[in-house]
């Protein structure tokens, strides 16, 4: 049998979106807000969907527990309360925009997952813009 879990989680970080290749004219009019010098901060909401087969021991397609604690250890406490641009390496070479920010998310925790497992990952950047990425 295939089931499909999900695990939600909540946490806080900062960003600019930033093109230093162009004027400060053209960052504004492409960033508009997200351009403030002074960086400006959302309230993340994430999804993580893991579809897999269910074991027939256990009743699981994964312990939601421990999907919990992996979530914590590798993406809250990397990323809460944090300066994207500033703080975390992931973002060097690349712009913390929301669709780049959910690929990072699956990158980090795909590798952790037990072979066929699938994972889709959504990244709410606030209640009406959100960004997806995974493997369905």
């Amino acid at each position: 049998m295939i089931a499909t879990i999900c695990r939600k989680a909540h946490f806080n970080a900062a960003h600019r979106l930033h093109n230093p290749n162009w004027s400060d004219q053209k960052n504004v009019e492409v960033f508009g807000k997200c351009n403030s010098p002074h960086y400006h901060g959302h309230n993340f909401d994430l999804e993580v969907r893991i579809r897999g087969e269910v074991d027939p021991n256990t009743g699981f397609v994964m312990d939601l527990a421990f999907l919990g604690q992996l979530i914590k250890e590798e993406i809250e406490e990397r990323f809460d309360h944090k300066n994207l641009n500033e703080d975390c390496p992931e973002f060097k070479d690349i712009f913390p925009s929301t669709e780049y920010f959910v690929k990072i998310i699956y990158d980090i925790l795909k590798p952790k997952l037990k072979e066929g497992q699938l994972l889709h990952i959504t990244l709410h950047e606030t209640q009406k813009n959100s960004a997806e990425y995974g493997d369905w």
